[in-house]
């Protein structure tokens, strides 16, 4: 809560030394007054527009459900969950598509290997391009804020249900539900404004969310700072609207206690990560059919690239070099794996074609995109590395997949993944590492060497020690979790049901 309290802080301080003390508080007292008015206003106007409160619905808010990645995941696991626990739950989806019901729950099982029991509703929302980040090309967080509430609008404009779940991390359409008088859980996956992005821009260290042409400049690095403090601060208020929250890692956690004006810390939830079926997978590999895996959408932020530079280093270092090591490198192989949400996607995942021919990587490199998960199943059957390069991956179901299947995780050493997921594994006599966090392009270079040339014994002991920390990334463990935060937001008369089912 501190964080998105500055700016708040700071404008009182400035009033103060301007105006004096009785003014300053004179003038915080008139502005609570006014936005207290004006959310009774919008209340009262929201009670009269909106259809009447569905019962026993409970609506997901995730616009993006037939989308590939972990988001997609954790959205369908807690759909099960609320259907196997609460059967007279009725489950809709807010969808920014023209998909049927029947169709996301043959998408969930082919892409997630996750089977519901019951049949869902969706509302189909035609206005999603409000949350493009196109759209806005200045003033993105804005834009898409506004957009946001603007959705949020026309899904409770369609429907009203008792409870609303938003999965997909858009904050500002909670105040519009609490005023409709519709309860709200947020599941977090990452802030969409955080201390992190802060320091960038106050070290003026260019990133994917600063431009390297405003880090240059001292003068726009301050206007974007105030901009972001500014953020935080009507992002933090929007969040401390929800009455439930859970959030997917250690990292995710800091961030949303600092940020969301609540009292009580967020629940910590880890994703669910299908561990199970990945960890019926044989162990050994056929260590003479070498090959690594990247298992992530192609989005930006997932840094594909640094992998395939990671890569090619180690190919270059290996043929100044001969025997068993420099063998072993430069007979692996690389395979990308991941989802195209658009056409914007699928330009990232041409560049990268284009980078790996460029790099000489091309017969080394091999695409596998929009692949359902019997055939990621497979290729991780095989692999022997997994690749992660996002730096402040929120949490990284893709490492926690490599670790259950016996893949060793090559990860970026910051965010979920260094912070709850590769970590020492207590072993009789000592502990044994769960795979390698990395930081730079060469420190990716000699992990990608250092498992491509590990001997089997060795390979066996990490990846057994992966798996077993894997485990605690369960699907059982996420339901429990989800449902622990949910129930209190229930109406009686569907916990007691629940109850009566399971006696």
């Amino acid at each position: 809560m501190l964080l998105s309290l500055a700016a708040p802080a700071f404008a009182l301080l400035v009033f103060i030394l301007l105006f004096g003390l009785d003014t300053a508080l004179w003038a915080v007292l008139w502005l609570s007054c006014l936005v207290l008015f004006a959310a009774l206003g919008l209340r009262k106007w929201l009670r009269r527009v909106l259809p009447p409160k569905q019962e026993g619905v409970i609506a997901f808010f995730h616009p993006n459900a037939n989308g590939g990645g972990g988001g997609e995941r954790v959205l369908w696991a807690a759909v099960k969950a609320v259907q196997e626990t609460f059967p007279l739950a009725k489950v809709v989806i807010y969808l920014g598509d023209s998909l049927s019901g029947e169709q996301l729950r043959k998408s969930a099982l082919s892409g997630f290997n996750v089977e519901l029991p019951r049949s869902i509703e969706v509302v189909k929302l035609a206005e999603v391009d409000l949350l493009k980040p196109e759209r806005y090309p200045h003033f993105t967080l804005v834009g898409q804020a506004a957009g946001s509430v603007g959705l949020g609008l026309a899904a409770l404009r369609r429907l009203v249900p008792e409870v609303m779940v938003d999965t997909s991390g858009w904050a500002f359409a909670y105040p519009l539900a609490r005023l409709a008088g519709v309860r709200v859980a947020a599941y977090v996956h990452y802030p969409t404004v955080s201390a992190d992005m802060l320091a960038a821009v106050v070290a003026r260290r260019p990133g994917f969310n600063n431009d390297p042409a405003l880090a240059a400049s001292w003068a726009r690095s301050a206007a974007k700072l105030a901009y972001y403090c500014v953020f935080a601060a009507a992002y933090g208020a929007a969040g401390g609207c929800a009455n439930a929250v859970m959030v997917n890692s250690s990292w995710t956690a800091g961030h949303i206690a600092r940020l969301w004006w609540r009292v009580e810390p967020p629940l910590r939830v880890f994703p669910p990560c299908d561990t199970a079926a990945l960890a019926a997978l044989p162990l050994d590999r056929k260590l003479k059919r070498l090959y690594l895996v990247s298992l992530a959408q192609f989005r930006p932020e997932k840094d594909h690239a640094m992998q395939l530079r990671a890569f090619s280093r180690a190919r270059r270092r290996a043929a100044g070099c001969a025997g068993h090591v420099a063998d072993a490198v430069l007979a692996a192989r690389l395979v990308l794996i991941g989802g195209c949400r658009g056409p914007a996607d699928e330009a990232r995942a041409a560049d990268l074609r284009v980078l790996a021919d460029q790099l000489g990587l091309g017969s080394a490199v091999d695409f596998a995109i929009n692949v359902p998960f019997s055939e990621v199943t497979a290729l991780l059957a095989g692999a022997v590395g997994g690749l992660h390069t996002m730096r402040d991956e929120h949490f990284g179901i893709s490492v926690v997949q490599y670790m259950a299947a016996g893949v060793v995780p090559i990860a970026h050493n910051s965010g979920g993944p260094a912070a709850d997921i590769v970590t020492l594994e207590e072993v009789p006599g000592g502990l044994q590492a769960t795979g390698y966090l990395c930081a730079s392009e060469d420190e990716f270079a000699a992990a990608i060497t250092d498992v491509l040339a590990m001997d089997q014994v060795s390979r066996l002991r990490l990846a057994a020690a992966a798996r077993r920390k894997a485990a605690e990334f369960s699907d059982a463990r996420f339901a429990a979790g989800f449902l622990e935060a949910l129930q209190p937001l229930l109406p009686p008369r569907m916990v007691t049901a629940s109850s009566v089912a399971v006696g």
